[in-house]
């Protein structure tokens, strides 16, 4: 039962209503039998620092970061932890003993989850987008020891930022959307990762909801495994089509719920958290 000693915690993001975060998140706290709600919050991107700077003063416990404000969050915390340093965008804040925001990102772990499996070394991969969930992906792929890892934007600015974070590694390069030779890369890549938001439930875009368009895709052959990161609806138009290349695919619902997982950890302390109820709570809805 919600009373007013009931504390909260949050997604803040823009858009969030197509978000499983909250009923994955109370299954589990429901399990644990904590005094907490979890709930969406949405934000316009100009109201982004007011929000965050007065949610910290009243009885939030914790946030959960999502598109397009993980970059942003980096330059609000208090604290940073070691990968929320090295990749530069944040997905978890928690309110420290100085009532001020300290910050994580769990989307490294939750983005290895579902690969960790696989035979990974040594191969080619393509990273879609540029924003925080791509940094993400491209740390993950750094520590799965891939030996190529390309990141393809739209966005110039933010390409090179990117590649500029990550410099020290050699392993990754970055091409814009309309490079030449892009089939060329689609064509020889053993893993492909959409992060952008495009295929995602009321995402509107100008892309036949397959990034970049159809034609970027037209090299794409069997032998590449594709993950996309955007788990509703669970099955997007990009792994439909990348099924009837007969590639193997990957959706973003395993993320989702190991990310999860380890945010409720990090702001309960709590190491045994309930995985398999979070992952059935949301299994209805995909």
């Amino acid at each position: 039962m919600i009373s007013s000693k009931t504390s909260f915690l949050a997604l803040i993001g823009n858009p969030v209503d197509h978000s499983l975060s909250p009923i994955m998140h109370n299954a589990a706290i429901k399990s644990l039998e904590l005094d907490l709600v979890y709930i969406a919050i949405p934000c316009k991107n100009e109201d982004f620092q007011i929000v965050i700077n007065a949610l910290k003063r009243i009885n939030c416990k914790g946030l959960n970061i999502t598109i397009p404000f993980k970059e942003k969050a980096f330059n609000l915390c208090d604290e940073i932890s070691p990968v929320a340093e090295k990749i530069k965008a944040i997905n978890t804040l928690k309110v420290n003993q100085n009532l001020e925001w300290s910050g994580t990102n769990t989307d490294v772990d939750g983005f290895i989850y579902p690969i960790k499996h696989f035979d990974l070394v040594g191969k080619k991969s393509i990273v879609i987008g540029s924003g925080g969930a791509a940094r993400s992906a491209v740390q993950g792929l750094i520590d799965l020891k891939l030996s190529e890892i390309l990141v393809i934007s739209r966005n110039e600015s933010n390409l090179k930022r990117f590649l500029n974070d990550f410099q020290i590694f050699k392993s990754v390069k970055g091409y814009l959307a309309n490079y030449k030779k892009a089939d060329d890369l689609i064509n020889q890549a053993d893993l492909i990762i959409n992060t952008t938001p495009v295929g995602m439930k009321n995402y509107k875009n100008d892309y036949d909801e397959l990034p970049f368009g159809r034609e970027f895709w037209s090299s794409l052959t069997s032998k590449s495994i594709i993950y996309d990161l955007v788990y509703n609806p669970r099955v997007t138009k990009l792994l439909r089509f990348s099924e009837n290349k007969g590639c193997q695919t990957i959706d973003g619902s395993e993320m989702l719920v190991a990310q999860g997982a380890k945010s409720l950890s990090y702001w309960t302390g709590i190491q045994d958290i309930p995985i398999e109820t979070m992952k059935q709570a949301i299994k209805k809805y995909l």
